[in-house]
């Protein structure tokens, strides 16, 4: 396997794991005293949204970070030290889509948790520029 293989190939496996995460945040819903599990299953929307999200947002970066590598002809340190740190802004998306989801419905922490949550997809934009 080549250099760009290699890469592609670790690359291809942070996303999956990235992906994989965010999902593992969403609980099986319980019961209340007197609720029924649709209510509980409902209550968790705002999992479901930051899961949806986050889940297209790693999936274009996986499309656009695909696309990028069909044209790398050569791959040194310095484009596999900048992949890497691509690859580390990815794997922390599930963190703030985990603080999003929780804290979504919260007036005062709303703010700060869309907050860290863009902030990590502006960190995502800016390393991906970088390769």
């Amino acid at each position: 396997m080549n250099e760009s293989g290699r890469l592609e190939a670790f690359s291809d496996g942070v996303f999956a794991i990235a992906v994989t995460l965010l999902i593992l945040d969403i609980k099986v819903p319980k019961v209340g005293e007197h609720g029924s599990l649709w209510r509980a299953v409902g209550e968790q929307w705002p999992s479901y949204a930051a899961y949806a999200v986050s889940f297209l947002v790693i999936g274009i970066m996986w499309v656009n970070h695909h696309q990028v590598f069909s044209y790398v002809a050569r791959v040194d340190r310095t484009l596999m030290f900048l992949n890497l740190l691509v690859l580390m802004v990815v794997a922390a998306v599930p963190w703030p889509t985990a603080m999003l989801a929780e804290y979504l419905r919260e007036d005062a922490s709303s703010h700060t948790a869309a907050a860290v949550y863009s902030l990590v997809m502006v960190l995502m934009a800016a390393t991906f520029q970088g390769v």
